[in-house]
């Protein structure tokens, strides 16, 4: 007979980068907290690329971190390469990634996990989902056991009804061989959820020892390494690095893989799932991009207490004997011996327009989600997600306001509004293009837009408040004190502009018109700065910032003010839009489809006009108008 366990706040289902955040927030507001997981040795698991952050992806985890996440606090912990890409392009679009030690990035959480009040760990299978009347009450265990609680956060990852393959072999197993989680999905589809099914993939890990690294080109780390959490000493990250290597598929790995798709289950029908558009397996590549003579191969170390490497941008589900083959046929790889298959993994997930911008089921009153089972990709993606979905788990208890983060404010709104508001049919992927206002939303700044959120949740200290409102102040004073500091052009002006080479004044100017120039910058003119103040670096970066695209930076702040107007019409939910007549019969059916919170998300929506805006606000007026009389 099922008996009640124990009474918690919370429930978090898995532990991987969306559940760890999930469930590290609500204990950390004081919750009652308890996180399953099918094994305790696959805690914050990276089962695919041993990195965390990247392009658009490292906007994320800064994100997460002046929210008051741990991602990137444990990454600074357990890096063993840092790199800041795209420096050569505007700051909108820098973006930090690091190589992880992946056994000791699980560790460090896991242990993070085991010493936070109000938290309990429990290996267990999650199998069925307690609800009455709409509203989630508990979950219930493989074992029969009943966890009651107020609120649940799914976040499944991979391991609903998963199964790996390769060739013709099919493990009916989650990531890494681990067990996956089979009951679930009905309990879900028997309450309404619709549930979609997902394909990713990853490549093998070889043995180091096999590699002939002579015939690649070595990828070294940055000098001075940037930590990813606002709160982490800079010294502190300082250390020696291990270098990752770069080469490249050749015409023989190419003919290999054409003279076998037929035995690859993406392309014999094996594979049921969609997969992701922009991390491709090789076989895609190949097929796709058959002007292509060849592909970027990262060969990237799993740990420095390992041999294993990863073998970057060659994930595939072809046969063991083609895998052979194909990664032999790499220069430096010819004599590689294969830790671990490649493979394709196919997984269920749901559609994410079932979900409120909270991440809370529309549905099923208490019920959130995060992570790959809201049908997105990648590490960082499910942290924001859980971390989102944890506090607004949290905040549903508390009886507070909800998070609710818009595509102006950080790149989290971005992914959480395309994910409720777009017909996604694939593995959704961050992208800095994805970003309307990517100018304002860079990854330095990203304590600025969010830290006092994440105070006023509850999530960050007094301490690292008061220094973001410093910083606020540090920043503006000093702006406003260079564009009005005048220049002369005197020879020491003149030397200065010429030893970098600049075009010589003709006539005074200010300090901000020389910053301005693409050349120079804040840092370079201190000489001619006689009354400089003594700022520090994170500061320093903001003024320069500001200065030198301030035309851009206020023509978006523009453009956001009047995406503000869109966003700040509320619409009622639960509401019957068959009832509008103007409205055309697409605009109809998708409104009541998404029901969207505000009029700027229904007017993203698929299928629903600039025309339709225009009479669902002519409408709405008319609506409150006579809401308003009735009084």
């Amino acid at each position: 007979m099922p008996c009640v366990i124990e009474n918690y706040d919370v429930c978090v289902v898995g532990a991987g980068h969306a559940g760890c955040e999930a469930a590290l927030a609500a204990a950390r507001l004081g919750l009652d907290t308890i996180v399953f997981t099918v094994s305790v040795e696959s805690i914050a698991l990276m089962p695919c690329n041993p990195n965390i952050g990247g392009s658009s992806k490292g906007h994320l985890v800064r994100e997460v971190d002046a929210l008051g996440g741990q991602m990137g606090i444990n990454i600074d912990k357990t890096f063993i390469q840092s790199k800041m890409l795209n420096v050569s392009k505007g700051p909108a679009v820098h973006s930090l990634r690091a190589q992880a030690d992946k056994a000791e990035y699980s560790r460090n959480m896991r242990m993070t996990l085991e010493n936070t009040e109000h938290l309990t760990l429990r290996q267990a299978e999650v199998t069925e989902l307690i609800i009455e009347d709409g509203v989630i009450k508990g979950v219930k265990t493989f074992s029969g056991a009943i966890y009651n609680c107020r609120a649940v956060v799914l976040c499944t990852g991979t391991y609903l009804k998963a199964r790996c393959l390769y060739g013709d072999v099919v493990n009916h197993t989650g990531p890494n061989g681990l067990q996956s989680a089979n009951e679930l999905s009905q309990s879900l589809i028997d309450n309404g959820v619709e549930i979609f099914r997902f394909k990713t993939g990853t490549p093998a890990r070889i043995d180091k020892r096999s590699i002939d690294f002579s015939k690649m080109q070595e990828q070294k780390g940055d000098e001075s390494v940037v930590p990813f959490s606002f709160t982490t000493n800079p010294q502190d990250v300082q250390i020696d690095q291990v270098s990752c290597w770069l080469t490249y598929t050749t015409k023989e790995t190419h003919e290999i893989i054409k003279e076998n798709l037929d035995r690859s289950p993406l392309y014999s029908g094996m594979i049921e799932g969609t997969g992701p558009r922009y991390c491709p397996s090789i076989e895609d590549k190949v097929v796709k991009f058959a002007d292509k003579e060849r592909h970027q191969v990262f060969i990237e170390p799993e740990g420095l207490y390992t041999n294993e490497m990863y073998v970057g941008g060659m994930s595939s589900s072809l046969p063991e004997d083609v895998q052979y083959n194909m990664y032999h046929s790499v220069p430096g790889l010819e004599h590689a011996k294969i830790v671990r298959n490649a493979y394709a993994i196919e997984y269920d997930c749901i559609n994410p327009r079932q979900l409120y911008p909270t991440l809370e089921f529309k549905n099923i009153k208490g019920l959130f989600s995060g992570g790959q089972f809201n049908g997105s990709s990648g590490y960082e993606e499910a942290a924001a997600q859980g971390l989102v979905a944890g506090i607004n788990a949290a905040m549903s208890i508390l009886g507070n306001e909800p998070l609710i983060l818009d595509r102006s404010e950080s790149y989290i709104g971005v992914l959480i509004d395309d994910l409720v508001t777009k017909e996604n049919h694939e593995p959704y992927r961050m992208m800095t293009s994805r970003a309307e206002y990517r100018l304002l939303l860079r990854q330095d700044n990203a304590d600025l837009r969010l830290t006092k959120k994440g105070y006023h949740i509850g999530l960050i200290g007094q301490d690292r408040y008061d220094w973001v409102v410093e910083k606020e102040r540090l920043i503006a004073e000093e702006v406003e004190r260079i564009e009005h500091v005048n220049i002369g052009a005197n020879a020491k002006v003149q030397k200065l502009l010429e030893d970098h080479h600049s075009t010589p004044l003709k006539t005074g100017t200010t300090l901000a018109e020389l910053i301005r120039r693409p050349e120079l910058c804040y840092d370079d003119l201190a000489e001619i700065d006689e009354n400089r103040p003594k700022l520090a670096g994170d500061v320093i970066e903001q003024v320069n910032i500001h200065i030198k695209y301030d035309g851009y930076i206020k023509r978006q702040m523009k453009q956001v003010r009047e995406f503000k107007k869109l966003e700040n019409k509320k619409l009622p939910q639960n509401f019957d839009y068959s009832g509008i007549n103007s409205l055309r019969i697409e605009a109809k059916q998708k409104l009541n489809l998404y029901q969207p919170v505000n009029v700027g998300q229904a007017s993203r929506i698929s299928g629903v006009s600039p025309a339709d805006i225009s009479v669902l606000l002519v409408y709405m007026e008319q609506r409150n108008r006579q809401k308003f009389d009735s009084q």
